[in-house]
């Protein structure tokens, strides 16, 4: 029996962690750049004076590259979208990342055939999740309504952006503990549960 999710002609996916392995050590990344400890980095950095910010901005650039060379698909990410694809859906991508880690992550992943450039959403084209400005771009590029579109992802952001667009809203947790439940319609350990 498939997933009645899979009727859905309009797919987005966050990319880092929902298509992908997670590889990002945010703590990490937020020590490196002399972030705070307890606040998101695009955050911390847009609340930061331009002259400040920039360089910051360069180096995270640079972190996230590197990781963006090491990326590998996650569990099931290749047979959904390939299924997506078969039955005439269209897919994207919504993520908080630049547009040429994109690029590179999905093809070190293997998943850039998937997407045509136009569907690979970045915090360089859009204000990142959770705002909801990407998915609304998305939708008017395919001509379909919020409630025709599934917004997936790994982090209260994705599922944020996708409940003020009015998509439904799928979790991927890995762990199967879900701390963001509440605001996902679904809710699935990986990308292949869909397709069991």
């Amino acid at each position: 029996m498939p997933h009645p999710l899979l009727a859905r002609k309009f797919w987005i996916f966050d990319m880092d962690g929902t298509l992908t392995l997670s590889k990002h050590d945010f703590s990490a990344i937020r020590r490196a750049l002399g972030l705070p400890p307890d606040q998101t980095i695009l955050e911390s950095l847009a609340a930061l004076p331009p002259e400040t910010a920039a360089p910051l901005y360069e180096r995270l650039q640079a972190i996230e590259l590197e990781i963006a060379k090491r990326s590998e698909a996650a569990e099931g990410a290749q047979k959904l979208l390939s299924y997506l694809r078969a039955q005439g859906a269209r897919v994207g991508v919504l993520t908080r990342n630049s547009a040429l880690n994109t690029q590179v992550t999905l093809a070190a992943a293997g998943l850039d055939q998937h997407f045509t450039a136009a569907d690979l959403i970045s915090r360089d084209c859009a204000p990142p999740k959770p705002h909801p400005a990407g998915i609304h771009r998305l939708l008017a590029q395919w001509q379909a309504e919020p409630h025709e579109a599934v917004m997936v992802g790994d982090f209260v952001y994705d599922l944020q952006a996708g409940r003020a667009a009015g998509t439904t809203t799928l979790y991927i947790d890995p762990s199967a503990a879900f701390p963001a439940r509440e605001h996902a319609d679904w809710c699935v350990a990986s990308l292949a549960e869909l397709l069991a």
